[in-house]
Formats: C-alpha cells, sequence, structure tokens
C-alpha cells in the first residue's frame, strides 16, 4: 500500500493518477510510479511532476525484468495490473524454467526486485 505522506500526481487534463511525488530531504521529491517503483531522480517539485508529466503512463507497456530469490538472472514480464494496492506481472520469458505465463504478486510499493528493460 503507498504511504499516505506520499503526495499523488494527476495529469491535468482528465484527473488520471499518474504517480506520486515521495518526499526526501531537503525539501526535494521523487517521482514513483503509481506502484512505486522510481522513475528519475530526486529533485525540486515542478521538476518530478514534470518527470511524472512527460512519462504519463507509457511506463506501464514497457518492457520489465523481475528478479526471483532462486534465481541468478531476472526473467522478463510483463505488468498485467498496477495500481496503488496491487502489483501483478506475467512472466512473458521463454527462457525460465518455470511456466509461461505465471503471474507474480509484488509488494506496493515496488521493493526493488522489478526493472525496466
Amino acid at each position: 500500500m503507498i504511504p499516505e505522506h506520499w503526495l499523488p500526481h494527476r495529469r491535468q487534463l482528465d484527473d488520471e493518477l499518474l504517480g506520486y511525488l515521495v518526499p526526501v530531504d531537503d525539501g526535494a521529491f521523487e517521482p514513483v510510479t503509481v506502484f512505486g517503483y522510481r522513475l528519475g531522480a530526486a529533485g525540486d517539485r515542478a521538476d518530478a511532476e514534470a518527470v511524472l508529466d512527460s512519462v504519463g503512463l507509457s511506463y506501464l507497456a514497457d518492457r520489465w525484468v523481475l528478479r526471483l530469490p532462486d534465481r541468478a538472472e531476472p526473467i522478463s514480464v510483463q505488468l498485467v495490473e498496477a495500481s496503488p494496492e496491487r502489483l501483478v506481472v506475467q512472466n512473458v520469458d521463454y527462457g525460465y524454467e518455470g511456466n509461461y505465463g505465471a503471474r507474480f504478486e509484488l509488494d506496493v510499493p515496488e521493493t526493488g526486485r522489478l526493472d525496466r528493460a
């Protein structure tokens, strides 16, 4: 679950939630996705908002990799469900010995197991 102190950032045109501004030291903010994945370096609020505005929701269609605790190499996954409450990814890696299409539910905010490919 997204922490209450994170500030939601919405698209001005239609009020769609694009992500969050995470307050960090010295009044800076870090832009993150709706599920808490870091999209850019911390900066002033206007810069963090600009990152979220420029990326929009395009990250939902990006290629992603997931690190599994019992495997040295990450596997390719796609986002299936992404919200402030729930993150589900699906295996799309033919080289993975597990089931193709297997789904993994991840913690929100994302804990560092997921990366953009």
